[in-house]
């Protein structure tokens, strides 16, 4: 045991960021949340909060990710969400979902706007059986929202946002 001792307390893992960041990232994403749940209550498509939530760790913890970037967070979930409502014309059940989150893989790829939690979108988008047309558009609202967050974000000083728009 005391061979593996050493091991375990040491870490090739990033180094702890300083507590300003930490701060600015946790109200940043706070204040992104609570502005989703209030578009999720106004728009009735609260099952965008947790895809969103994860697009928000990403612009508010890691700003300078290729998949924090405006591009790939506003046009990776769009085109998600557009994917999950052309496949969920054919089908709401658990394979369409799952279908849609893999086509909408590829679709990000192709666009070179890929963005993770975005598939999350794409298998909502294919259950959601009404209101697709309001569900592509709080996509794009919520989405925007989130980068508008990252932007005050960027201007605290503790992490440029965006490192690219386009």
């Amino acid at each position: 045991m005391t061979a593996l001792a050493p091991t375990l307390r040491t870490s090739k893992a990033p180094a702890r960021p300083p507590a300003t960041t930490v701060m600015w990232a946790t109200a940043t994403a706070t204040g992104a949340l609570a502005a989703l749940v209030a578009l999720g209550t106004l728009s009735g498509h609260l099952l965008l909060i947790p895809p969103m939530a994860a697009s928000v760790a990403l612009i508010a913890g890691a700003p300078a990710l290729p998949l924090a970037q405006p591009r790939n967070v506003v046009g990776g979930q769009v085109i998600s969400a557009l994917v999950g409502v052309a496949v969920g014309a054919l089908s709401h059940s658990l394979w369409a979902g799952a279908l849609a989150g893999g086509i909408a893989l590829g679709a990000m790829m192709v666009a070179r706007t890929s963005h993770s939690p975005a598939a999350a979108t794409a298998v909502i988008g294919a259950m959601t059986p009404h209101g697709h047309v309001s569900f592509v558009i709080c996509v794009a609202l919520a989405a925007t929202v989130l980068v508008g967050f990252g932007l005050l974000r960027g201007l605290t000083g503790t992490g440029k946002y965006p490192t690219y728009w386009w």
